[in-house]
């Protein structure tokens, strides 16, 4: 072993000396640990953090998708009785892709419901029950009544149970539905209403869906809506993060007037949001590191200092002011490297079982983290990615060896003669 090697890592602390140094080198191996914990604790939160913001980002989008189409065609131009006779020849022609794997009709408007003195707002769908099971997992979300029961003419609707919490209702009863289009006449603007009864209630999972969702037959919802909503294909596709390229293939070789639009444009300010808040998210985690390494260099300088006899013996013996450096690179390098691997797997024993951790803090102090009314989820998810943590140890090697270059050069600098004659 080179002897820099050597003394670096007895220096780091990673090996024992023996005799009288072994009590001299207690106080510059403490400073080194200290320094190697900060890293380690840095790149473990940073890790944690990231895989977390993955989960949040994850979790969100796939519970979105199960209510939410990947890809709807729709005419603007035509109302929603006329496209909706059309839709089964759309999609025909749209399943010739080869990435789409299935098709259903929709119909889609803004309303209100009203029971008693109780009004809500909601995003109005029109489905056909015979066909949603292959666009979206509605069917499999259904938790009391049934969504067959959405039958042209029969005005049913399957709403959110939170929605129908918030309202007051359940299955049986009735809630008066009020268009945004209607007539005028002598006493001001009538809205077009009609009464449904609820015939299901469904639960996604995701808070913003399940308070402002409701579903009704698509030719019912063609009937209430008339000019004012939106008829079209619900499509679903292999992979749900090509929908964009998908959809811009459909563009090109369905007749002129159809617009082809993904998840990804009804979502997109959300999910900008999210990855704008990641990346920053990254740059404030990493000044943790960052301070980490500025300890790491404090350290180094102190313990250029505690050895400054040391390093002139060596220098009397023949060693040069490069292998002099090299001492103190390695022991920099040394508590640089332990720590981001003790960083990365403490940073992937927590991310990859924060399932566990968290129910069983929550349960332990009685408390819960998230409310879902306020970020889509009620628990904690975590989506560890190896593109994140490598990012995260290159950082903390980059910086940890960055810090190590002042206290080196410095010790490289000291002249024997003048240090051994001050000792």
């Amino acid at each position: 072993m080179p002897y820099e090697l050597w003394i670096g890592s007895r220096y780091a602390g990673l090996t024992r000396a023996k005799g009288r140094g072994k009590n001299r080198d207690r106080f510059v191996s403490f400073i080194a640990g200290s320094s190697m914990a900060g890293i380690a604790l840095g790149v473990a939160a940073l890790i944690i953090v990231m895989s977390v913001m993955n989960g949040f980002q994850v979790d969100v989008r796939d519970r979105m998708l199960s209510v939410l189409p990947h890809i709807q065609l729709f005419n603007p131009q035509v109302d929603a009785l006329s496209a909706l006779e059309d839709w089964q020849s759309l999609a025909t022609e749209a399943e010739k892709n080869p990435d789409v794997v299935g098709a259903s009709a929709f119909v889609a408007s803004s309303g209100m419901l009203a029971r008693g003195n109780v009004l809500k707002g909601v995003e109005i769908r029109g489905l056909d029950p015979a066909n949603e099971g292959k666009v979206s997992e509605l069917p499999d979300q259904i938790i009391r009544g049934s969504l067959d029961s959405l039958q042209p003419g029969t005005f049913n609707m399957v709403i959110g149970q939170t929605l129908a919490n918030h309202m007051g209702v359940n299955v049986g009863d009735t809630l008066l539905v009020m268009s945004p289009q209607g007539s005028i006449n002598p006493a001001g603007f009538t809205p077009r209403m009609r009464q449904f009864t609820i015939s299901g209630i469904f639960s996604s999972g995701h808070y913003e869906y399940d308070s402002s969702l409701a579903f009704i037959a698509a030719r019912d919802g063609a009937v209430l809506f008339r000019n004012m909503g939106l008829a079209g294909v619900r499509l679903k596709v292999k992979d749900m993060l090509e929908a964009p390229e998908v959809a811009n293939q459909l563009m090109f070789s369905l007749p002129q007037g159809i617009v082809a639009r993904d998840w990804t444009q009804d979502n997109r300010t959300w999910f900008a949001a999210v990855k704008t808040e990641k990346k920053m998210m990254f740059l404030i985690l990493a000044l943790i590191i960052a301070v980490a390494a500025f300890n790491l260099l404090s350290s180094l300088v102190m313990a250029v200092k505690d050895k400054q006899s040391d390093i002139a013996i060596l220098r009397t013996l023949g060693a040069s002011p490069a292998e002099v450096a090299r001492i103190f690179l390695v022991q920099g390098s040394l508590i640089g490297i332990v720590g981001t691997f003790m960083g990365v797997f403490l940073g992937c024993l927590v991310a990859y079982n924060i399932d566990v951790i968290i129910p069983f803090i929550e349960n332990l102090f009685g408390i819960h983290f998230l409310d879902p009314s306020i970020y889509f989820v009620s628990q904690l998810p975590s989506h560890p990615e190896v593109s994140d943590i490598t990012a995260v140890g290159l950082t903390s090697l980059v910086l940890s060896v960055l810090a190590t270059l002042y206290p080196s050069w410095r010790a490289s600098r000291l002249q024997p003669a003048e240090v051994l004659r001050h000792d």
